[in-house]
């Protein structure tokens, strides 16, 4: 499998998550490179992957080895080394890569603080350079400087055969629905013509669907704004009751259907505050039935 490809690996010390971005003209990328587990790392693993470097990485960063000394454990009893391409960080920051000399040009890696990019069958080195600058200037959450990352290497030209498929994975403890594992994102775009772009649409579903809210978000549950919910409900077909503003039981379980329809149940609260994201999602809804019908 020549899973050619360019791919940044990085962690954020700040807030403990890991992750990986990918691209390439392959199928499926997301299947065979990205591999992550919270509090111990991420590894991509490419150009004629040899997918064990995945589990295998993760296991010897678990054991306490640097992502230096993974690699040369990983290489050593492969046969096909000088074939391959990984990159490695590990939870405190620590990054190390290695390109096999037989790897398709352009084929290299640029290694820096939290991070390491790396790629082969680029159009140029700019590739990987243009993703380490992407990545260090960046000041959003990591998921959002790994696709910074991604966007700049394929603005400096990318795999040089083209476009198909992308993928991002991040991990912190406890991040996956519903606190139960550690995959906070998990997004792949397996074949389209313009995956990044498409990638990014998804980051940003998942963000209104599964982020926490920001402070600004969190409005007071007043009266006020249970009644313009209630309205809402109403032209959503979900509520039966009057449009008052009282609390009641009929209005609690038919905000609670909506959510839970919507895949928006994570955003209810159980404080007197309100996540206002479910109340502009509600506003789309009724606007798109209104000029539909």
């Amino acid at each position: 499998m020549r899973t050619s490809t360019f791919s940044i690996v990085a962690c954020d010390p700040e807030t403990g998550e890991l992750g990986v971005g990918v691209q390439s003209k392959f199928l499926a990328v997301g299947s065979a490179v990205p591999w992550a587990k919270a509090n111990v790392g991420a590894v991509a693993t490419q150009s004629y992957a040899n997918t064990s470097y995945g589990p295998g990485g993760l296991r010897l960063l678990a054991q306490g080895l640097t992502p230096e000394e993974v690699i040369e454990r990983l290489i050593s009893h492969d046969p096909d080394r000088e074939l391959r391409q990984v990159g490695i960080v590990d939870a405190k920051g620590r990054a190390a890569a290695f390109t096999g000399e037989k790897c398709l040009p352009w084929a290299g890696h640029i290694v820096g603080e939290n991070f390491a990019c790396q790629g082969n069958i680029l159009a140029s080195g700019k590739v990987v350079e243009a993703m380490a600058e992407a990545f260090s200037r960046g000041r959003g959450a990591l998921a959002e400087r790994l696709l910074e990352a991604l966007v700049a290497g394929q603005a400096a030209g990318g795999d040089r055969r083209g476009q198909q498929s992308t993928a991002l994975l991040v991990v912190k403890e406890k991040g996956g629905y519903g606190g139960f594992n550690d995959r906070y994102i998990d997004l792949r775009v397996d074949d389209h013509p313009h995956p990044i772009e498409e990638l990014k649409r998804l980051y940003e579903l998942h963000q209104l669907y599964f982020a926490p809210p920001k402070p600004e978000e969190l409005v007071p549950f007043t009266d006020e704004l249970r009644r313009d919910i209630q309205r809402l409900l109403i032209a959503l077909g979900y509520y039966k009751g009057k449009a008052d503003g009282k609390p009641s039981r009929e209005f609690d379980e038919a905000l609670f259907n909506f959510c839970g329809t919507e895949n928006l149940e994570e955003h209810l609260r159980d404080d007197e505050k309100f996540d206002v994201r479910i109340l502009r999602y509600m506003e789309k809804l009724v606007k798109g039935k209104e000029g539909g019908s």
